[in-house]
């Protein structure tokens, strides 16, 4: 009975943690999911195509805010980097931009 409270318990929490995280940074969610959608959606020869075009390119003004945004909010960036980077880094392997 004890080991069946305690799961509740923190599967609850585990949960409620999520939603908090969800809640707290809204635009995050939409941003994150395009980014991931988009890495899912591409070909490697459309990833490989879009990194030789944009090398030197200065960023878009909504993409420079985004950043300092990140930039400035810790929290906010750490959420960002675990919402996208097993997504990218996959795709990015498997496409042989990394080792």
């Amino acid at each position: 009975m004890t080991r069946r409270f305690l799961r509740l318990v923190v599967g609850s929490a585990l949960l409620f943690s999520g939603v908090v995280n969800a809640q707290q940074f809204p635009m995050l969610d939409e941003v994150a999911g395009k980014i991931v959608q988009k890495y899912q959606n591409s070909t490697c020869e459309q990833l490989w195509q879009e990194k030789s075009q944009k090398q030197g390119q200065p960023k878009s003004p909504s993409e420079q805010r985004a950043v300092q945004l990140l930039r400035t909010d810790p929290q906010m960036r750490a959420e960002f980097i675990n919402r996208v980077a097993a997504p990218i880094a996959n795709k990015m392997f498997e496409c042989g931009m990394i080792p």
